[in-house]
C-alpha cells in the first residue's frame, strides 16, 4: 500500500520530538501547495473577498504584545476544498471527510503544453491514458492533481478567471481549463481515485454551466482541491499529499492548507 510510508512517518513525528537526522520523513521534503490568503485572494465572482479585521493588536494593561483578529471568508475561495455536500445531497459535509481521503499519494497530469492556447481546455481520457502510458497506471485511492499552469496567473483575477467583471456578469465571462465528465468518469470507474484537484478556480472549466464533473464526482464522496499552487515543483507520481480544512460541521468546504511530500531523488 504506497500510504503506508506515510502513515508510519506521522505516527512517528506525533509520537517523539526527533532530529532532522532521525526525521521519518528522511528523502522527502515538503511542498506547500496553498496560497496565503489576504486581500488579493480570487474568490469566485459572485463571492465577497477575505477580510482580517484585528481585535487588538499592541500591547497589553499587563505589559506583553498580544493580537487577535477576525476573520471573514466564504467557504470557497482562495486554496480550499470543495466537501462532496457542496454539489451532492447526502455527501460527505467538511467535517465527515475521512482522512483517508485528505492525506492520500497524489498524481500531477501536466496539461500545460494544452492549455497555452486554450484557456477553454477539458481534460480527456485520451490525455490520461497518455500519461499512464509514460508513468504507469494510476494507482487507486490517490488524489489526482491536474498541472494547467494557472497558478502562475495568481492572484491576477482577470488572467486567473479570464474576466475581471463580478457577479453574474462575471460568472458569464470565466475561462480557465479543468477536468471533463469523461476524464471524471474514468478516473473514479476505472482508477477509483478518491481526490482531484488543480490550479484553477473550479474542477469544471470556467465556461461550464451545468457543473457536470462537480455532481459527478461528489456525489460518489470524491473530494475537490480548488485554486492549487505550486504544481510545478511536485514529479508526475511518487509524492503524498496533506490537505486539511478547517473541520467545520455541516460545512460545504473551507480554507485549505496543503502540502506535499516529495521524494528527494524525483
Amino acid at each position: 500500500m504506497l500510504l503506508r510510508p506515510l502513515i508510519a512517518a506521522l505516527a512517528v513525528s506525533c509520537a517523539c520530538s526527533v532530529s532532522n537526522a532521525d526525521s521519518p520523513f528522511e528523502g522527502y521534503r515538503f511542498i506547500d501547495l496553498s496560497h496565503a490568503f489576504n486581500e488579493h485572494t480570487i474568490y469566485w465572482p459572485t463571492e465577497t473577498g477575505f477580510r482580517l479585521e484585528p481585535d487588538f493588536v499592541g500591547e497589553t494593561e499587563g505589559g506583553w504584545h498580544y493580537e487577535s483578529f477576525t476573520l471573514h471568508t466564504p467557504e470557497h475561495g482562495g486554496t480550499h476544498l470543495d466537501a462532496p455536500i457542496h454539489f451532492a445531497k447526502g455527501g460527505w459535509s467538511t467535517d465527515e471527510v475521512p482522512l483517508s481521503s485528505l492525506i492520500t499519494p497524489a498524481v500531477v497530469i501536466d496539461v500545460r503544453e494544452l492549455t497555452a492556447d486554450n484557456a477553454d481546455y477539458q481534460l480527456t481520457t485520451a490525455a490520461i491514458e497518455q500519461w499512464e502510458a509514460q508513468h504507469g497506471t494510476i494507482p487507486e485511492g490517490c488524489a489526482v492533481l491536474l498541472n494547467t499552469g494557472y497558478a502562475a496567473y495568481w492572484p491576477d483575477r482577470e488572467r486567473y478567471m479570464g474576466t475581471s467583471k463580478r457577479g453574474t456578469e462575471g460568472v458569464a465571462a470565466l475561462h480557465f481549463p479543468g477536468f471533463s465528465l469523461e476524464a471524471a468518469t474514468f478516473l473514479l470507474s476505472e482508477r477509483r481515485i478518491v481526490a482531484v484537484g488543480l490550479d484553477t478556480p473550479s474542477i469544471d472549466f470556467g465556461q461550464s454551466k451545468d457543473f457536470l464533473v462537480h455532481r459527478y464526482l461528489y456525489q460518489h464522496n470524491v473530494v475537490g482541491y480548488e485554486n492549487v499552487g505550486n504544481l510545478n515543483d511536485l514529479p508526475a507520481k511518487g509524492s503524498y499529499i496533506i490537505a486539511l480544512p478547517m473541520k467545520v460541521e455541516g460545512g460545504s468546504g473551507g480554507p485549505l492548507r496543503i502540502v506535499a511530500l516529495v521524494p528527494l531523488a524525483s
